[in-house]
């Protein structure tokens, strides 16, 4: 199993409806960035490999409005970072659905793994020397 990490950049989006109190009208711009920790291969069963973004607006005076949600699949992006030391995908649009599956806009969106190390491997590092084997 490869513990990593996942930056998801929150790029822009296009169509969204109420989305004016934004402040941007219909093309909100976020450029936010979260990070989350990953494992690879999931140890549940169930893992589909996907992050699922549900899109809200931000009211002040009222309950915030659920716009719709975006599925992006990353099974490959996740392989990909296991076998080359990180994998990213470049900021691409992704449909946003109601639950019903009706087109509610786009987002876009880009997404970086990159494996941390194994402490195991680091354990075994320390072993062949350095301040610890030291006569001082």
């Amino acid at each position: 199993m490869t513990i990593g990490i996942m930056e998801v950049l929150l790029v822009g989006a296009r169509g969204l409806k109420n989305n004016e109190f934004f402040g941007q009208g219909g093309n909100p711009v976020w450029n936010e960035k979260f990070t989350f920790s990953v494992e690879y291969p999931s140890e549940e069963e169930d893992e589909r490999y996907k992050l699922i973004l549900n899109i809200m607006d931000k009211d002040t005076f009222s309950a915030d409005d659920y716009l719709g949600q975006a599925t992006i699949y990353l099974e490959d992006l996740l392989a990909l970072g296991v076998e080359n030391g990180n994998a990213k995908l470049h900021p691409l649009k992704y449909s946003v659905v109601s639950p019903d599956q009706n087109y509610c806009g786009e987002i876009q969106v880009g997404v970086t793994f990159t494996p941390k190390v194994q402490e195991e491997e680091e354990a075994e590092e320390e072993e062949f020397g350095g301040w610890k084997e030291s006569d001082y």
